[in-house]
Parts: structure tokens; sequence; C-alpha cells
């Protein structure tokens, strides 16, 4: 497809979602269920062809589909319950002195039309009704994808199986459009676009800083929800080092090469108090790494890269193989800038540092991250304490005594972090509060009842949680 007709797909795609109107909350919930039942009935077809483009294992996409349909169903009862349009009502006072004090009511509402760019890691669950796809549609926003080149024919399976469910449902033409053109001239195009009211992206850092200046250059500037990357630094604590380093290890590698290190939240870095027990772990994580069997990455780009870097970083280079082992001081690390970049891929780095205050100070000098794990025992906890004053200002999920690579989709989930890992660390891409992106509050004052609203009206129709003049409750407005 040329440029040109790429422009003139985009437009129309544009000038339909313009047009949708979101409608009530029961009637979206039905057609996100309706996306899930589409996505399953490809069956093995998807696995299929979504194996063959990614290299991902069967058992792998398996898990990412169900994924993938649950957290429509998430959103589906999300919207369907509907208290997460936290209404706030403040009746009026008219006799109040020395002025009356108005009825003001506030309530979330769709922000417009949402881009969203396709993930190449996550083919399913981040990709065309993925997460982005799935929490602006609840929201009530129309959407419109720029699949990744990566895997073409995944994203025109799902995206026809979206269109099916549009059908099916009868939800209204526009809510969802499919980019067929692959060019960067495309996505920009979409960002620089005056329908579009904001983008969800995950990808590199590169990729998402472009888009965030391109809506940045925009007459009307909108935001971008982009999660750039992460290095998610893994705390190995002395106690917990000398008494199950050998489990670390076996855990910390099969962490760093799941996925052939092509996960977001893949530990690259690793600091632990330089010594025997270190030197022990860096044996055991670097045999167990380098005997880990090549697997093949997600597109040649990222495996020409990932080669690159590792090249770039050959003097630091302590085991090889399958997965690759990188060893380094604070002194080196902190006078090395590069090494401070993610390797996307499977990787990772062991930074010794030469004391508690050390690790302290290595923490401290992190940029923005994903996630932070800390491996330690009870006589590790006031390290620990130290450790997770710093780590949560830095990253957006504290894992304990766990491996990073593996985001739950629920509620409480929070998958985002400070810059440069996300574009706004106050945000989540997973998980239900993943819909905040997405919504705009719209406060009536002195509105009549007919014209609110339903959240926002006297009677609590749909019998939703509300804050009514400060306390929240699911009655009526007397």
């Amino acid at each position: 497809m040329d440029q040109k007709a790429m422009t003139a797909e985009l437009e129309t795609l544009l000038a339909a979602a313009a047009g949708y109107q979101a409608p009530p909350p029961a009637e979206r919930a039905a057609f996100l269920r309706k996306i899930g039942e589409e996505i399953d009935a490809l069956g093995e077809e998807l696995l299929t062809v979504c194996s063959e483009e990614t290299g991902l294992g069967r058992d792998r996409l398996a898990g990412e589909r169900a994924r993938t349909v649950n957290q429509l169903r998430m959103f589906a009862n999300l919207i369907e319950e509907g208290s997460w349009v936290d209404a706030r009502i403040d009746t009026a006072l008219p006799d109040r002195k020395p002025v009356p004090k108005p009825d003001v009511r506030r309530v979330l509402e769709p922000l417009g039309p949402i881009g969203v760019f396709a993930a190449s890691n996550f083919p399913l669950a981040f990709s065309v009704a993925g997460g982005d796809t799935a929490s602006a549609l609840a929201a009530g926003c129309p959407v419109v994808v720029k699949a990744h080149p990566g895997h073409p024919r995944t994203s025109a399976l799902v995206g026809d199986a979206t269109k099916r469910a549009v059908g099916a449902t009868g939800i209204g033409a526009g809510v969802f459009g499919l980019l067929s053109g692959q060019s960067i001239e495309i996505g920009v195009a979409l960002v620089r676009h005056p329908a579009i009211k904001a983008i969800g992206f995950t990808g590199s850092f590169g990729g998402g800083k472009a888009l965030l200046d391109a809506a940045a250059d925009r007459e009307e500037p909108i935001p971008v929800f982009a999660e750039m990357g992460s290095v998610n630094p893994f705390f190995i604590l002395p106690h917990a080092l000398a008494t199950r380093g050998d489990k670390i290890a076996q855990g910390l590698a099969d962490s760093v090469t799941l996925g052939v290190g092509q996960f977001c939240t893949k530990p690259g870095f690793v600091a632990g108090i330089a010594g025997d027990g270190l030197d022990a772990l860096a044996g055991q994580v670097g045999g167990l790494l380098s005997q880990k069997p090549a697997g093949r990455m997600l597109t040649e780009a990222i495996s020409a890269r990932f080669k690159k870097l590792i090249d770039e970083r050959r003097s630091f280079v302590a085991a090889e193989g399958g997965g690759i082992f990188l060893e380094t001081d604070l002194s080196t690390f902190v006078r090395e800038p590069e090494l401070h970049e993610e390797v996307f891929g499977p990787a990772t780095l062991l930074v010794k540092c030469s004391s508690e205050a050390d690790l302290v100070a290595f923490a401290k000098q992190l940029k923005g991250q994903l996630t932070a794990t800390l491996h330690a025992d009870e006589e590790d906890v006031e390290l620990a304490g130290r450790l997770a004053d710093v780590l949560r200002k830095k990253v957006g999920r504290i894992i304990w005594n766990g491996y990073p690579t593996g985001v739950e989709v629920c509620p409480a989930m929070h998958h985002g972090g400070p810059y440069p890992a996300t574009s706004d660390a106050r945000f989540t891409s997973v998980g239900t509060a993943a819909i905040e992106r997405f919504v705009h509050p719209t406060c009536y004052q002195n509105f009549p009842q007919a014209l609110l609203p339903v959240e926002l009206r006297n009677k609590n129709e749909r019998n939703i949680w509300r804050t009514v003049n400060g306390e929240l409750t699911r009655e009526d407005v007397v």
C-alpha cells in the first residue's frame, strides 16, 4: 500500500471514529465479551500463525490468548458494575451565607478517539485487541490500531475477529479500525491527526519518545501513554544470598531467558555485595545462562540490535550461550553510561557493590523503572527498608522474594513507572486502573436532572458507589 492509500485509509477510519457515540455500559460490556469469544473461536489457526510470525511457543501463546480474553472480560465486568466513573455529588445549599452553594456534580467521561500502537513482544495481549484497546473501548472511546509489522497476519486475524464482534453486537460504526499500512509515516500521521485525543504505545524508548514529540508538536497537544522499556533491577541481600543463593540463581536465569529475554519486566540488572557468596552466585547464573538453548527473537531487527549491544559490551561478558551474563563493579558502572541502557533480549548485568552503602547508592542513581526486586530474609529487613525507601520513588512495582517476569492482570496491578520507563508514572497499562488513561472529568453545575449523565442523577439507577456530600454511598440523593 502506497502512502496516498494509507493516508486515505487513515482519514476514513478516523472520520468514522469521530462520529461514534458510546452506547450504555451494558452494550459496551457485551461487545468486549464478544471480542473475546471471537478470538477464542479462531482456535489453532491463531496460535499457528502467531507462532510462525514471532517464534514464540504455542504454550506461551495459548496463555497469552487466555490473558487477552480474560482482560476483555475484566473490563466488561468493571463497566457493568459502574463505580469506576468516580461519580461525585455535592448538593446545593441555597441558604448558605454569605453566598449560596451551587449544586456540583462530577464524573469521568470518554476522552474521544484513541490511537493504539501494537507491541512486538506481546502479539496478542498488548496488540490489536490487547490491554490498551480493551481499556479504551471500555471507557467508551473508539480505537484505531496500528498493527506491529512483526506479526501482520496475526493482527489481521484478531482485527477481523474484532470487526465480527462489531457486526454481531451492532455497537456502532467507527468503534474500531485497523490500519493496513505499516510505515513510520502513517504512525506519525495517526498521532498528529486532530481527531485523535490520546495514544497508547508499548515499545522502545526511541519509538515512544518520537511519538511524545509528535504529540507535543500538535496544535492541540495530546497525552501519549507510552511504555518504553526498563532494566528492572534485582537486588540480592546478604543473608538471602548466603541461605538460598542456589535457588535464587536458578530462578534468575529462568527469568532472564523467559520469552528469549523479550519481556519488558526482564531483570536486566542484578546487584549484590561483593564477596565469595556473590562470586558463587555469579558462576551459577553464568553457567545456567550459557547452557540455555538459543531462541529465535521476535524480528531480525530486534536480533541484530541485541547482538550489536552485546558486542559493544564484549569486555564485560562473563558467560555466553542461550543467555548472556555480564559483570562489572559499581565504579565502572557509574563511569560507563552505555551500561545503563536496556539490552532487550536474554542478557543481564551483575553490578558488584562493595558495601551496603554502595548498594543503596546504586539504587539512587537508577533511572525510572517498571519494577525492582528484593530478595531478602528477615535478617536483611533493615537494609531492605533502606532500599525500598529509594526504590518506591524509582519504580512502579516492587517485588519481594519473587521474579518480575509475570504481570498479574488484576485490579491492584500497576504496570508503569517513572520516566523513561513510561511517559507518565501515574498510569498503568495493566489492570482495571488502565481505563483511567482514556477518560476526562466533566463537572456539571446546577444542571437539570434530565440532562445529567445517569450516574449523576439523584436516583442511583445503576446502584453504583458514589461520593455524595463527602460520604461514599449507594443511596439515592434525597
